[in-house]
């Protein structure tokens, strides 16, 4: 502590000093001058390349969805090309693929040896990620639900998410039969590497009977009753979303563990019987009040001491993440009906609706989904 003559002065606060160091950083002219002392260069340097990240991100994302679209990956997988290889039979001028190939390298995404381009490991993971290509293809939705991102958080925008995804309104909205389908193929796809995370976070050994409600074509089911092998399960839907799980999981060698009952949980009872109930990637879906009444619903029907796993991707709360707070967050913005939330506000709400022994366990891959279990 400095002492001066009237007295001691304590030394400014952490916060004080953070404010300070960013109305110097907010400087005209301060990234010129950090530039030139070596103690400061290398954070100039990476913060510079960071913020360009974030500027250029929206076009990185469109090379992105160009090089899914055109099967690029899919096409080297087979070995290198030229770009004039990769340009026959998608109607772009060999220079134009030229730059597109360029900038999938940039992205590490394809690398360049002499004339020709390969895979990455990061592109060849990219085709590896069940449900991930097919993902970006849907993408072109949301990037036009984006366009004027102001008017869109203004909710001035009719997002086309919000009659991609018709089953958050309820039953009615799930009748398309097309829509239905696409949607869950999507879901399908993608929901293996959840229900992976999902079942490395909880053990289902103690549990017997598994009510999967909103469980979509059977993905998390199915990987339930793999990993547990007395469990039985059952799967409650939509109907028009039962009729392609039935489908699906006609030819699963665990079919016969596994039942499908339709309702909305929105609107009819709840089945009976289980002592486990999973919500994979449904909360997220849906605003405070449906999911208060879907937990409520859920306490009448799980017996004491039986447990609810919630699984989906989440914010990081007081540490916001990118995937949850960036994508998911406005993905769900688009579908106009739900909201993500952190691990310690789902915990709250179980908590409100008479849920004891909350847990957060930490998440594998919060980019794929987080975990939050409870007991009845």
């Amino acid at each position: 502590m400095a002492l001066q003559a009237d007295g001691p002065v304590a030394p400014p606060d952490r916060a004080d000093l953070r404010a300070r160091l960013i109305r110097l950083v907010a400087r005209p002219g301060f990234q010129s001058w950090a530039a030139r002392i070596p103690i400061l260069r290398r954070i100039a340097r990476a913060e510079g390349d960071a913020l360009f990240d974030l500027v250029q991100g929206f076009v990185a994302s469109q090379v992105l969805y160009a090089v899914v679209s055109l099967d690029l990956l899919d096409r080297l997988s087979d070995g290198p090309a030229t770009p004039s290889t990769l340009a026959r039979g998608t109607d772009i001028p060999t220079d134009r693929m030229h730059r597109l190939c360029q900038a999938a390298a940039a992205l590490r995404i394809m690398r360049r040896t002499g004339d020709r381009f390969a895979l990455t490991t990061r592109g060849a993971a990219l085709l590896g990620v069940p449900g991930l290509a097919a993902m970006i293809r849907h993408h072109d939705v949301l990037y036009r639900d984006l366009a004027d991102p102001v008017a869109f958080l203004r909710g001035e925008t009719e997002t086309e998410l919000a009659g991609f995804w018709p089953y958050v309104f309820g039953a009615d909205g799930a009748t398309d039969p097309e829509i239905t389908r696409t949607y869950s193929r999507l879901m399908a796809d993608s929901q293996r590497l959840v229900a992976e995370d999902t079942l490395r976070a909880v053990s289902l050994r103690r549990a017997t009977h598994l009510l999967d409600i909103g469980g979509g074509s059977g993905v998390f089911a199915e990987a339930a009753s793999r990993a547990s092998p007395d469990l039985s399960v059952t799967l409650f839907d939509l109907p028009a979303v039962a009729q392609a799980a039935r489908q699906r999981l006609g030819a699963s060698p665990v079919a016969d563990r596994i039942a499908v009952a339709e309702g909305s949980f929105r609107d009819d009872p709840l089945p009976r019987g289980a002592d486990a109930v999973s919500l994979i990637r449904v909360l997220y879906d849906h605003e405070d009040a449906t999911v208060r009444a879907l937990l409520a619903k859920i306490r009448t029907v799980l017996p004491a001491g039986g447990r609810l796993i919630v699984s989906e991707p989440m914010s990081g709360g007081t540490r916001p993440a990118p995937a949850g707070d960036v994508y998911f967050a406005f993905y769900c913005m688009a579908m106009r009906t739900g909201t993500v939330r952190s691990q310690a506000r789902i915990a709250e709400m179980l908590t409100e609706a008479g849920f004891a022994e909350v847990e957060t366990p930490r998440p594998a891959r919060p980019f794929v989904t987080s975990v939050v279990t409870a007991r009845g």
